[in-house]
């Protein structure tokens, strides 16, 4: 089975250097690491272009042009150009544990997707995190605002504790692994959903109506989300809809998807 690291960013090259450096720590790595850009402009370019001389797997730049945020849209174009049969999906904002792509592919599994956990960091620590480029997965609980204990990584408690659920809620495609089948049966994200919000859920909704199991990853595959500031919520309503409607016809798959890009 190969991998690919699916990356979301836009214009924070600032962060995406700090998860590309915790990739580096990596005990097993990806096949091959995809930065699926929302628009950014040249100096997350320069920045990708530097890693991809750096570091000794394929990273591949998917940008497209900045028309707002389109988040279903990038992801669903980097994967259409993935080549690993494994789609493991984090945001360009997130520190990885060494083992992070061991864990994922140690609880993966056919017909299941998995949802991974996260830390969030404090704004102070984030802020001296960005300027000194330090890596470190072992932080303090100082500087943690929020789920301490998902900073653990134990294969045996991850073993005993970590569960399968047929719910939409609590989603994080921030820390998201899916076969590429699964995401080409439900035609990946929906692109009906313009701004922030819910074209996750969505996406987790139609795979459960398709069949596809959940697992909720715990003390395993554990990444630290460093702090930023919300995005506009101005489109939740809209966007709301939109899941409402895929929830009452229990669609497993949307029109407006990924097949454009295959």
């Amino acid at each position: 089975m190969t991998t690919t690291l699916l990356i979301t960013t836009y214009n924070w090259p600032e962060a995406l250097e700090v998860v590309l450096m915790s990739i580096e720590n990596l005990i097993v790595m990806p096949d091959e690491i995809i930065i699926a850009d929302d628009g950014s402009t040249k100096e997350t370019e320069i920045l990708i272009k530097k890693w991809q001389d750096r570091l000794k797997i394929p990273v591949i730049h998917s940008w497209q042009e900045d028309l707002g945020f389109r988040a279903a849209a990038s992801r669903n174009k980097a994967i259409a150009k993935s080549s690993g049969d494994y789609i493991i999906m984090i945001d360009g904002d997130l520190i990885l544990h060494p083992n992070f792509i061991k864990d994922h592919i140690t609880h993966c599994k056919t017909n299941q997707f998995t949802i991974g956990t996260r830390v969030l960091l404090k704004e102070d620590y984030s802020k001296q995190l960005l300027t000194e480029k330090k890596i470190n997965f072992s932080v303090s609980s100082d500087n943690i605002s929020a789920n301490y204990k998902n900073t653990i990584n134990n294969s045996l408690l991850s073993k005993l504790i970590s569960y399968t659920t047929t719910s939409h809620k609590q989603v994080r495609s921030c820390n998201m692994a899916c076969f590429k089948s699964d995401l080409i049966k439900v035609n990946g994200f929906n692109e009906d959903f313009i701004g922030w919000g819910r074209e996750d859920t969505e996406l987790v909704v139609r795979l459960l109506n398709a069949k596809i199991i959940r697992k909720n990853i715990k003390f395993n595959a554990n990444v630290l989300h460093i702090f930023h500031s919300e995005n506009s919520k101005k489109m939740l309503p809209t966007n709301d809809l939109i899941l409402k409607n895929t929830m009452t016809k229990k669609l497993n798959r949307c029109q407006n998807g990924l097949d454009k890009y295959l």
